[in-house]
């Protein structure tokens, strides 16, 4: 795995943050593109992605909740509930991350870099589920697009094709944007057709 995960992941709390901020009043209830989830569940579950991440970066114990559905995670207001969780995981970044370091995570034990690569990934394609519920337009960057290629590369299609992961690829629009592509190759319908 690349050694910019580092910054495609600090790039993508700021990527998401800035969605959720743009978020207009009413809208946290709207369907999003993820099947049964709401705007409110694709931030609860990035937004406990990213405490339990931070946890495990500082090396503090973990306990994992599981919240059906993942709106139940969210505390009082959204945007600020986002700020508290991305907090910490900026404060843990600030100091000095060892990537080849091996940690527990929910996954099992694996390096920093290994246990970054997929919430980077979910900063990026959830702020792309959570603009298109809150009818913001997003553009997610070329260099995590290629990061989130990158990543899937010699991941198998039985992997990579599961509940929880990816749906099976639509085609994209002959005109498709990069975004518009990456999202299609998710599974996802990039233009809501």
């Amino acid at each position: 795995m690349a050694d910019d995960v580092l910054d495609i992941y600090q790039g993508g709390l700021d990527f998401f943050g800035s969605i959720v901020q743009a978020v207009p009043d009413g809208a946290w209830r709207r369907s999003s593109p993820c099947a049964g989830w709401t705007a409110l569940d694709v931030l609860g579950h990035v937004g406990e992605t990213t405490r339990i991440g931070a946890l495990i970066l500082s090396e503090a114990p973990f306990d994992p909740v599981e919240f059906d559905p993942p709106a139940k995670a969210v505390d009082g207001d959204p945007a600020f509930w986002w700020q508290q969780q991305a907090g910490k995981a900026y404060e843990v970044l600030a100091g000095d991350v060892d990537l080849d370091r091996v940690v527990d995570s929910p996954m099992g034990r694996r390096s920093v870099r290994e246990g970054l690569a997929f919430p980077a990934a979910d900063l990026y394609l959830h702020g792309w589920d959570l603009g298109t519920a809150t009818g913001q337009s997003v553009t997610i960057p070329d260099g995590a697009i290629a990061f989130i290629r990158g990543m899937f590369e010699y991941v198998p299609e039985e992997a990579a094709r599961r509940p929880g992961v990816f749906d099976a690829a639509k085609p994209a629009p002959a005109d498709a944007t990069p975004t518009e592509d990456l999202i299609a190759w998710t599974g996802r319908d990039p233009r809501g057709t």
